[in-house]
């Protein structure tokens, strides 16, 4: 019976803390959302914001994938003109034998 008893104490503090971080969570997500309230009553674009935070927290790797991918959707799309991306090496322009103009 004690073990049941403390079973149901430990349950107890484990349902507290959470419904404390619950609060604390929704009191932070408020603040956020007047920061960018504010940052839009300045004159900036709140959803471009958001973009700008999410990708601040990709590493360099997958931002560049995430670029990569992106241009890729885009560019099957027809909205960005057919280019070589900017790290691709130049292909030269070279004869083959027996070819002519």
């Amino acid at each position: 019976m004690s073990d049941n008893l403390v079973a149901r104490e430990q349950l107890k503090s484990v349902i507290e803390r959470i419904e404390r971080l619950e609060e604390e969570k929704k009191a932070i997500a408020d603040d956020i959302r007047d920061v960018y309230a504010e940052a839009k009553a300045n004159g900036f674009d709140a959803k471009v914001l958001r973009e700008v935070v999410k990708i601040r927290k990709l590493d360099s790797t997958e931002r560049e994938e995430h670029d990569a991918v992106r241009d890729l959707y885009l560019q099957a799309l027809g909205m960005l003109p057919d280019f070589e991306p900017a790290n691709a090496p130049i292909a030269a322009s070279v004869e083959t034998p027996g070819e002519e103009d």
